[in-house]
């Protein structure tokens, strides 16, 4: 017996790449079907809706909208998706927010086929699309799905307070008192987060800058975050820190 191939509709404002991309899962992706196309967000939601595909390869921006668009007027419809989108920090940032696949444009043959094998191993969860949906839309991240034992857990960005790097691990440490431990290393957080209020203070600690209650003189000092925590400064990060603090008070 064969095994049911995936469904697939391709939403895409570029037709050359519509084609290409269908070429490719042709060629390289056999047990994936196309069996629609959509240039634009209305379209695309009209045929998920329509189709009710297994697969939904999502150009992240097109014309009336993006994908944040498409995914808030298709809660409910439950459906795989791999996103596709040529470099832009933002759209990045908040589709590795939630743990989202996707691909760069223009796209690679290997990182297509790898895609496509992830989602049939492990499709997303309603709560991972919930988090690039809120992610995706105004405002910068709001949201970060990590991952647990379990599965994943989603945590709201205003509860935390600080990053520290252990190794390949980072502790979380939240408003609330809790500590998460993720199998992340720091460099990920703070990558993640630039520009979204957080500083990397030292080797081991990124901060929250509106948590920072007063700082202390040493030979880089250190910060005291509201909950009473008192975090190492890098020499080298001091005079940044102060001015950052500076720009907020």
């Amino acid at each position: 017996m064969h095994e049911r191939r995936l469904q697939a509709l391709i939403a895409d404002d570029e037709t050359a790449c519509r084609e290409t991309l269908i070429h490719y899962l042709q060629k390289y992706c056999p047990q994936v079907e196309c069996i629609g196309e959509a240039s634009d967000v209305p379209n695309c939601v009209a045929q998920i809706r329509q189709l009710k595909p297994d697969l939904v390869f999502l150009d992240v921006e097109m014309p009336f909208g993006n994908a944040f668009d498409v995914l808030e007027q298709t809660a409910g419809i439950p459906f795989q998706t791999i996103f596709v989108t040529a470099f832009s920090e933002y759209a990045l940032r908040a589709l590795n927010s939630s743990a989202a696949y996707y691909l760069l444009k223009p796209l690679n043959i290997n990182e297509l086929i790898k895609a496509v094998e992830k989602v049939q191993q492990s499709p997303h969860t309603l709560s991972d699309l919930s988090v690039l949906r809120d992610n995706l839309g105004p405002g910068g991240l709001k949201k970060l799905l990590i991952p647990t034992l379990q599965g994943a857990e989603v945590l709201k960005l205003d509860e935390v307070l600080r990053f520290s790097g252990n190794g390949n691990y980072t502790d979380i440490y939240l408003r609330d008192g809790r500590k998460k431990t993720v199998s992340r290393v720091l460099r990920y957080f703070d990558e993640l987060l630039e520009g979204q209020g957080f500083m990397r203070v030292h080797k081991s600690h990124l901060v929250r800058l509106d948590a920072v209650q007063a700082w202390h003189r040493g030979k880089g000092g250190y910060a005291v975050l509201e909950d009473g925590s008192e975090i190492e400064v890098s020499p080298s990060k001091k005079d940044l820190l102060l001015a950052r603090l500076g720009q907020q008070s």
